[in-house]
């Protein structure tokens, strides 16, 4: 099996979210949610099909403002699910909206999404997914994984020999420096 190390370089797409974003550790909250919302609507299809919707989705989710997205009613809705620009799966569209209320709520006990990470890490991919699944929706395994993969809070996302690899640790992933070097 290829390894994204090994087919985004060079990409048009791939490439840019490979070096720049891929595995780097993400504190902001709107980041954050961003990511989460992406990984869902990825679920089922290719990551190639979300990056390309990417703009669409900003524009679609008012830049994933988090409070806005929290307060969206049946008119925001049935627009998300008119907009060809984004993924127009219902019960994906219904998790976007009910995660940003569970954001708020984090935000409310924890001070911010970040923070609640934080405050759970490390653990194991496992005990990550149960976490999820009990405080989001649309949250498997493998959005789950990716989620945290992507923002620096599981290993992964680069091989050992991966450029990008050093750049990340020199940015300090919580899955590097609160469990210490690994293996990737």
């Amino acid at each position: 099996m290829s390894h994204y190390c090994d087919l985004a370089p060079g990409h048009p797409w791939h490439g840019p979210y490979h070096e720049k974003e891929y595995g780097f550790p993400v504190r902001d909250d709107t980041a954050l949610f961003e990511r989460l919302v992406l990984e869902i609507n990825q679920a089922g299809l290719s990551w190639l099909t979300v990056l390309k919707k990417r703009e669409a989705f900003r524009r679609a989710f008012d830049n994933f403002d988090i409070a806005k997205v929290a307060a969206y009613g049946s008119g925001e809705r049935e627009r998300l699910l008119g907009d060809a620009g984004i993924i127009r799966n219902r019960l994906k569209v219904e998790a976007a909206i009910h995660n940003a209320g569970v954001i708020l709520a984090l935000r409310d006990t924890h001070g911010s999404f970040a923070a609640w990470l934080d405050h759970h890490h490390p653990l194991t991919k496992a005990e990550w997914v149960k976490l999820f699944r009990r405080t989001f929706r649309f949250t498997g395994p493998e959005i789950v994984g990716e989620f945290l993969m992507s923002t620096g809070y599981l290993p992964g996302a680069h091989h050992v020999e991966c450029p990008v690899h050093r750049h990340i640790l020199a940015c300090g992933p919580a899955w590097y420096t609160r469990q210490g070097p690994g293996p990737d």
